[in-house]
């Protein structure tokens, strides 16, 4: 670019430029990359275009062979793939950890080219604009932070399962891009250390976008509510408003509902199905059907029949697989708490308490809480039914739960507990008190501080430390540690 009152080349034209004969040590492509990535810096944290930049980076998209959309704001990564789709497989594992290489070995033109769908997806991602958000921004969205969940080696959905909030996300892209990059010079930003935190910010601001949503309205149109993608901010608004919707738009906000908790019961109930439970109980005669039969073990035993004369083995006896596994009728006690920052933890084990329920020989009893205390166990197979009878918000009194937990405890051996919830209490000592009893009676009681798809959790460091010193130490993070913990106790 050219100042027309000096005739001179600027300064960010120069740094993007192909050639730099003048200075034939400075690199072009590093040259390329840092004009890619001060735009980004300079997008994420004021809307108002840069000219200089947006000039020099169109330069450099138009110079590798790339569509000069990415450089578009409005347009989603959807619609930049569905017209290029050579650029998916580009996307995915985009900023996910690869092998070092020898700055000599390093394709810095690669690199520049990476700088480019980088910008991209973080632009889209990280630079919201402020207002009202229509259904079809909301999944716009949606889907371009799926493309960013894809891009840091996740599926999408993946890393926005946590706790939506704190922070607005928009300087989250800060501490992994620099002009210069996170691992020296020509190299990409490697934001997959960093998926603890993108995770949680993701769920942030998708809740912000919910929540300046016209829902209610959205709702009342069939065809603008198709347009919603389940997520857990979405569920979370659906759940709070439901007392306040009718007619078509509460039938609209049911069928989301049932839609994610179909969705996210076909994940859990593979982790749950992954391992066996129970021995081989070998007390129990197996099943003489021929599916059990076992034709290995039936011909080594039958060896001392074999006649070589007619080439024919008699069978004197058939043997057959066990298939009966020991089991004993376990009693799963979850107590939730349905407070306002508990909010995913209540959707994840109500989905889970179901899973559970529809096993054999496990009793499953569901209690839900806040100041006061709700037993949805007539409805635990369902957690569509179970969710909707739920009222989440106000304050936290888990005392009320203790009063309906206790009493179910018939055989505290083959007893366990589970009680879900941040224990920020009004009536610590109390609780904590009944909590100790039912662990010193021989029940398995397992305090969980977070059960979410990201981990992200703050609980009571009041609680935190006594229930260590009783040996019942918090599980506080992914969901998968609650499921493993509930597999051992109930093999």
């Amino acid at each position: 670019m050219t100042d027309h009152t000096t005739g001179q080349t600027t300064e960010t034209e120069q740094s993007a430029d192909r050639t730099n004969p003048q200075n034939p040590e400075v690199d072009p492509h590093d040259n390329r990359r840092q004009a890619l990535y001060w735009r980004l810096l300079a997008r994420l944290f004021d809307h108002e275009e840069q000219a200089t930049l947006e000039s020099a980076s169109l330069a450099v998209v138009e110079d590798i062979g790339l569509p000069s959309a990415l450089l578009d704001p409005q347009a989603s990564v959807d619609s930049i793939v569905q017209r290029h789709p050579e650029l998916a497989a580009e996307f995915d594992g985009l900023m996910a950890p690869a092998p070092d290489a020898a700055d000599g070995a390093r394709d810095r033109a690669a690199e520049v080219r990476r700088a480019a769908l980088v910008s991209k997806v973080l632009l889209n991602v990280f630079a919201s604009d402020s207002g009202t958000v229509t259904a079809g921004q909301l999944a716009r969205w949606q889907s371009d932070a799926g493309w960013l969940e894809r891009a840091l080696g996740c599926k999408p959905g993946e890393l926005r399962g946590g706790r939506a909030g704190g922070g607005s996300g928009r300087g989250a892209a800060g501490p992994g891009v620099s002009p210069t990059g996170t691992g020296g010079p020509g190299t990409t930003p490697d934001l997959s250390r960093l998926i603890p935190a993108i995770g949680p910010e993701l769920g942030a601001i998708e809740a912000d976008l919910v929540k300046r949503m016209h829902l209610r309205e959205v709702l009342a149109d069939p065809k603008l509510a198709s347009q919603l993608t389940p997520s857990m901010s979405l569920i979370e608004q659906l759940l709070r408003d439901k007392n306040n919707l009718s007619g078509v738009a509460l039938a609209n906000a049911k069928a989301l509902i049932r839609r994610f908790v179909d969705e996210v019961a076909e994940v859990l109930r593979t982790q749950v199905e992954k391992t066996t439970v129970g021995a081989l109980d070998r007390s129990v005669p197996p099943k003489r059907v021929f599916r059990n039969l076992d034709l290995d073990r039936t011909i080594w035993k039958n060896l001392t029949n074999w006649s070589p004369e007619e080439e024919r083995l008699y069978v004197d006896r058939l043997y057959y697989r066990h298939t009966a596994r020991k089991t004993t009728p376990q009693r799963l006690i979850v107590v939730v708490d349905q407070s306002g920052s508990m909010v995913d933890s209540m959707v994840n084990c109500t989905i889970l308490a179901s899973i559970f329920a529809g096993l054999p020989k496990v009793d499953v009893h569901l209690i839900a809480y806040d100041t006061q205390a709700l037993d949805l166990t007539p409805w635990v197979h369902d957690p569509f039914e179970s969710l909707l009878r739920t009222n989440l918000g106000g304050g936290t009194d888990g005392t009320v739960a203790m009063a309906l937990a206790q009493p179910k405890i018939a055989e505290p051996r083959n007893t366990v507990v589970v009680w879900i919830s941040d224990f920020y209490e009004w009536q610590t000592e109390p609780l904590f008190e009944s909590m100790a009893a039912i662990h010193r009676s021989g029940a398995k009681f397992i305090p969980v501080g977070s059960v979410t798809s990201s981990g992200r959790g703050s609980v009571n460091p009041w609680f935190r430390e006594r229930f260590k010193d009783l040996g019942t130490p918090v599980i506080s993070g992914h969901i998968r540690k609650l499921v493993h913990e509930l597999k051992t106790f109930l093999a």
